[in-house]
């Protein structure tokens, strides 16, 4: 396997954490350690974590420093080869007979092939990372047929013949852990578990991500959404929602809101189920003591 020491001009994971954070993301030394390796190794990217710790953003974040487009393959369960590879326009090939009349017409001709994520990736490998999200969502055949398209990063069209790729695609794998994915992928892959990030480093991404919001603000707001996480909600806020939080309540503090008030006709913004809300009414202002 050949090692990649030098990607886009980053040749260590403290210059892949430096551009991460040009990107507007706050990596971990971890988090930067495993995606270098996993560029310089030309292996995927395994990202594990709670949904709203950043997966899908540090995908987007390299993409980014890459100079590359993301191609999404979105997964969910019942998803088949065909939704991740190609598929033939079937109405467009009937209508091409039609009209060809006794005329022949090649109804495997490239403009009547629909493309998907896998296929897309495997023709611009230098132009695209793939991310494959949330791939606990599909079912094991899925994550088997997965597998073997890891393995040589090919795909047979039987129609037209093999595409294969010109150089290995950057790919990124995220999954939530509502199941155990197997372990001949996760060994495929570098591997690398997202927590929720410390109360600094959150309320640093505040302000990255919210300029309008001052920092005493951003500690406040981290401060409420960390006691949030504790509770057992069907939904905690994820880092998203914590910026949305302080931005919506800096606005209605801007508009004569008293603090904590500001935070707590926002929390629609950090809470986003019924059930949620619900169960925090009563002690919401406990929760928000810390932003008095």
């Amino acid at each position: 396997m050949p090692i990649r020491e030098n990607i886009a001009g980053i040749s260590s994971p403290a210059g892949l954490s430096a551009a991460l954070r040009d990107a507007q993301y706050l990596a971990g030394e971890d988090l930067a350690t495993a995606a270098y390796l996993a560029l310089a190794l030309g292996k995927p990217l395994l990202l594990e974590g709670a949904p709203g710790v950043g997966k899908t953003e540090a995908a987007k974040a390299i993409a980014s420093i890459l100079g590359r487009n993301v191609t999404r393959l979105q997964c969910y369960e019942g998803i088949d080869s065909a939704a991740a590879l190609y598929e033939w326009n079937y109405p467009r090939q009937m209508l091409a007979i039609r009209q060809a009349g006794d005329e022949y017409v090649n109804v495997y001709g490239e403009q009547f092939l629909l493309a998907r994520p896998m296929l897309e990736a495997l023709r611009s490998p230098r132009d695209t990372v793939l991310l494959i999200d949330e791939i606990d969502r599909a079912d094991h055949e899925f994550e088997a047929f997965l597998l073997e398209f890891l393995s040589d990063f090919t795909i047979s069209i039987p129609e037209t013949g093999t595409v294969r790729a010109e150089t290995q695609p950057v790919v990124v794998l995220t999954s939530n852990r509502t199941r155990e994915l197997h372990e001949a992928l996760r060994r495929r892959c570098v591997y690398h578990w997202i927590d929720y990030p410390d109360a600094a480093r959150e309320a640093a991404i505040v302000m990255m991500r919210a300029s309008a919001v001052t920092r005493d603000t951003a500690d406040k707001v981290v401060a409420a959404v960390t006691r949030l996480r504790a509770e057992p909600l069907a939904k905690a806020p994820g880092i998203a929602e914590t910026v949305e939080w302080a931005e919506a309540a800096t606005l209605l503090n801007s508009q004569g809101e008293p603090w904590p008030t500001a935070f707590k006709r926002a929390i629609g913004v950090a809470l986003k189920d019924s059930d949620d809300l619900n169960y925090m009414a009563p002690q919401l202002d406990a929760v928000l003591e810390v932003a008095r």
